[in-house]
């Protein structure tokens, strides 16, 4: 990658910081006066090409790196660990509070760090490429890497961390237990590619500061489409390492003291300690020692060599802007994941959970996320690198986007394969101070996809509900859904994922963020909510679900309830034809009793129909009638494929022929699938009795 080299006097000035010289020992040196050297440092002027070369010369570089200035043209400071130092006024941390907000799980892992990714895109015309990379050191393996952590020199910091009677504490003495019993220790590696990187300053605001500086800083700067990148959810990285470790390597899409690749640093989270008579309040860092005088001897990123990051085990794939966050010490708190095949298994498994709808492209656009799996043990592959695929965990759910995405929808399903489409209004409360007393807000239009289920699909009959980059916050299964409803997928998308543009989206996509806490797990009262809304946001709210939940009844049939006579589900779903003459006091006809049924693979209705029959003194000759309900109009009758007797009663050419005396009869029957006017999954069905024409009595 070519990269633009840094300003003169920048660059100058830090090299002079980095070698310990001020201007006037420069001037001194090449023969320049101080009015020349300023000049130099503010950029007024720059340097002849003799003096470039007495430069280079000086500072014991090649000359090319003066006019490119886009190398470390200094001696290379050696890295070392350094620990913020204990409060004045005595104050004491026991641990980072923002790691307690996530459990150290690996699929809470993977869905912060996932969707910091994805915030942080850079060219939006491409995915996000992510890789995970789980890696088991062992051996020479474990002893060159911790050599090149400078292990030693943290271990008195542990040794004295994990000596205290708090919880952190405890873990840390169980995990250096661990890696001294089972001389092994677990590496994961979170690489993204196509995302902007660690950018920006050391110490002042910027994407670098909001990740390794500081906590709680989202820093967002997606045109407000982030879900949240580098805040709270930065911290799942660190909780997810039994030692609160993790090293960087970030490759800008921007350069930073004219260069872009290869910005790395570590940090670790400990509790407050004593080590050596000295106190120490939490977090440290590695990397090469600050000259500036602001931070002289903090540890700072470096632009480090090749073999550096290699011996780290953070060596990028391409130069692709992104970056790589090494945990060390991985593991799953759950206690459910624990040998690499299992964690593998559950990175997998959890990404195509919550991310698989990032993973979808469309008619006019390409997919946002693509992510690939492996796990290697001491540098050879245990699990060959495995491409996560949404459609092999989710069908129905892709299917349903993508059918959106390529603008083949429905109004009414009438095949399995089909999605329908319903818009779902969201009416946002003013802002405090923005709107007018009594100002119910503006409506903003989401989109409800429904599709059929899958075979394959664990849940069902469920809506998935999404906003910004297709985030999944959340899911629930509609209430009051009519017993009997074929199982189904639903996604809801809200905010920025509708694809629209609007004050109207702009307005959702904040209320909606406002409503989430910070595991953006939910949509529902915050703190954020009720400070920032007009009164009614909560209630605006539960409205949003109750018209959600009311369109899925709408898309998969609708539910009546008679209080007096209880659920309709037999009448609605499959309705007993009941005569007009059964409606009397006493029993004159047959009527359908009961009746169980389900459709097949083919489509077809599978039934078993009880019959109730009045005494009578001659035989009854029936034709049971199968029917598709319809919501208008008349009720188209299909064929039956097959109609058995199984209990008191006969078949005769088509009809039913039960004996007198007999006042209850069975019979099974299945509908002929070429006669149904839709799929069968798709209507509900009515199930009549009828008096055979010529029939008996």
């Amino acid at each position: 990658m070519e990269q633009p080299g840094e300003e003169f006097g920048p660059w100058l000035s830090r090299q002079l910081s980095r070698m310990d010289m001020t201007q006037s020992d420069l001037g001194d040196r090449l023969g320049l006066t101080r009015a020349v050297l300023s000049a130099w440092v503010n950029g007024r002027g720059g340097p002849r090409d003799e003096t470039k070369r007495a430069l280079a010369e000086l500072f014991g570089i090649d000359a090319a790196s003066v006019p490119s200035r886009t190398t470390a043209v200094s001696p290379e400071h050696p890295r070392r660990w350094h620990h913020r130092p204990a409060h004045a006024d005595g104050g004491r941390e026991y641990g980072n509070a923002a790691t307690f907000a996530f459990d150290a799980d690996m699929s809470v892992l993977a869905r912060e760090a996932t969707q910091n990714s994805l915030d942080e895109r850079h060219d939006p015309s491409a995915p996000v490429r992510m890789h995970y990379t789980l890696h088991e050191l062992s051996g020479e393996f474990l002893t060159d890497f911790l050599a090149a952590l400078r292990w030693e020199d943290l271990r008195p910091h542990y040794d004295q961390a994990a000596s205290a009677e708090q919880k952190v504490s405890r873990s840390l003495r169980a995990a250096l237990d661990d890696l001294e019993t089972r001389k092994s220790l677990l590496l994961l590696r979170v690489d993204d590619y196509n995302a902007n990187g660690l950018t920006g300053p050391e110490y002042q605001d910027g994407r670098f500061a909001a990740v390794v500086r500081r906590q709680l800083d989202s820093h967002k700067e997606a045109g407000g489409r982030a879900g949240g990148s580098y805040g709270l959810g930065k911290a799942t990285l660190w909780a997810a390492s039994r030692f609160g470790l993790v090293l960087i390597n970030s490759t800008l899409s921007e350069p930073y003291e004219g260069r872009t690749e290869r910005r790395v640093i570590g940090r670790l989270d400990l509790p407050w300690r004593q080590v050596g008579g000295e106190a120490f309040a939490g977090p440290a860092w590695f990397g090469e020692p600050d000259s500036e005088p602001a931070h002289k001897d903090v540890s700072r990123s470096w632009w480090a060599s090749g073999d550096v990051v290699r011996s780290l085990h953070l060596e990028r794939r391409d130069e692709a802007p992104g970056t790589s966050f090494l945990v060390v010490g991985a593991h799953d708190a759950s206690g459910d994941a624990e040998e690499l095949q299992d964690l593998h298994e559950k990175l997998v498994r959890s990404l195509a959970d919550g991310f698989w709808a990032a993973m979808i492209g469309g008619r006019d656009a390409g997919p946002l996320l693509d992510v690939r799996v492996s796990a290697l043990r001491n540098g050879h592959v245990v699990i060959g690198e495995e491409r996560v695929d949404p459609h092999s965990r989710h069908p129905a759910l892709c299917r349903a986007l993508q059918c959106h995405l390529d603008g083949r929808v429905v109004d009414v399903l009438t095949s399995a394969e089909q999605v329908a489409r319903v818009e779902v209004p969201l009416i946002v409360t003013p802002r405090k101070g923005q709107g007018r007393a009594r100002d119910k807000g503006r409506e903003h239009r989401a989109v409800l996809l429904l599709t059929p289920a899958a075979d394959t699909d664990e849940k069902h009959s469920r809506v998935v509900c999404m906003r910004g980059n297709r985030m999944t916050i959340t899911e629930h299964r509609p209430r009051e859904l009519p017993l009997g409803t074929t199982p189904f997928q639903a996604v809801l998308l809200a905010g920025y994922a509708t694809d629209r543009m609007g004050e109207d989206v702009d307005l959702a996509e904040a209320f909606l963020r406002a409503s989430e806490p910070p595991e953006h797990d939910r949509w529902d009262r915050t703190e954020e909510l009720t400070s920032l809304y007009e009164r009614g946001a909560v209630s605006r709210l539960k409205e949003f679900r109750g018209d959600v939940d009311k369109a899925v009844r709408g898309l998969v049939g609708r539910r009546d309830v008679n209080r007096a006579r209880g659920p309709a589900v037999l009448r609605d779903l499959l309705k007993l034809g009941v005569p007009a003459a059964a409606q009397r006091r006493t029993q004159s006809f047959p009527v359908v009793q009961s009746v169980d049924a389900r459709v097949d693979d083919a489509g077809a209705w599978n039934m078993t129909v009880e019959i109730k029959l009045p005494d009578a003194e001659d035989p009854w000759l029936l034709t049971p009638v199968a029917k598709f309900d319809v919501r208008s109009g008349g009720r188209p009758v299909v064929d039956w494929a097959e109609l058995v007797a199984s209990v008191d009663c006969r078949v005769e050419a088509g009809d039913l022929v039960v004996d007198p005396g007999v006042r209850t009869a069975v019979f099974h029957g299945v509908t002929d699938p070429r006669t149904h006017p839709v799929h069968g999954g798709f209507a509900r069905l009515v199930v009549e009795v009828q008096k055979a024409r010529g029939g008996v009595n």
